[in-house]
């Protein structure tokens, strides 16, 4: 299996472009995958100096309604013309950030929620032999303090994010597993457990962004 990161708050070079957000481009023995999109075409314009060529993906993930990790949805779909992308059903809900002018909205861009390459999952998903995903945790420790500035419209009132759209992927390969999570605002601990739950064991590795730093 080859992971690459495309975007990330961070790069080991000045050749490459950094931006809060995450974008992983992923192959498998099956599949070439990608998870997330950041929040530009940044991971597109990094791709190309990796030299992956992100028209061939087959199929896309965005892990949670927040503009960081499906900004570059419709960069996406515009270089793309055959990859479905696997979306949580209330991923396309109101949510917003706590800034000093008010709650500002960080959610998707609702207009690609009619798209005909979307396929919106559930609590629960098995693509293949390969690939699974999952959200529905109800456990709620170890939460991590940047949660608290992040809220969803409830009618008229804002109330915390319950992060109900945040969905992460399994992957299986050659005996092993691997447990991809997008910003883990459920808790990481919460979603290992949760992968437990499902697969009866622990993941042989796990990768993604796990907001434990403020």
């Amino acid at each position: 299996m080859i992971i690459r990161a495309l975007a990330e708050n961070t790069s080991i070079s000045e050749k490459y472009g950094s931006e809060h957000g995450l974008s992983l481009y992923i192959e498998t023995n099956k599949h070439k995958l990608l998870f997330d999109t950041g929040r530009s075409g940044l991971f597109i314009e990094n791709a190309e100096k990796m030299g992956i060529d992100l028209s061939v993906v087959d199929t896309a993930f965005i892990s949670h309604g927040h503009y960081d990790h499906g900004g570059g949805l419709s960069s996406f779909l515009k270089i793309n013309q055959k990859s479905a992308v696997y979306i949580h059903e209330r991923a396309f809900g109101e949510y917003y950030s706590k800034r000093p002018a008010g709650p500002t909205y960080i959610g998707l861009d609702k207009d690609l929620q009619d798209n005909e390459r979307i396929v919106f999952t559930k609590d629960y998903l098995q693509i293949d032999d390969e690939l699974s995903l999952f959200s529905g945790i109800q456990n709620k420790e170890l939460p991590s303090h940047s949660n608290k500035a992040l809220l969803m419209k409830k009618k008229d009132d804002f109330i915390e994010d319950t992060f109900v759209h945040e969905q992460n992927l399994i992957i299986s390969e050659n005996g092993k597993t691997v447990l991809i999570a997008g910003c883990a605002h459920n808790g990481i601990v919460n979603i290992a457990e949760r992968f437990f739950e499902i697969t009866g064991q622990y993941a042989d590795v796990v990768i993604g962004g796990f907001h434990l730093f403020n």
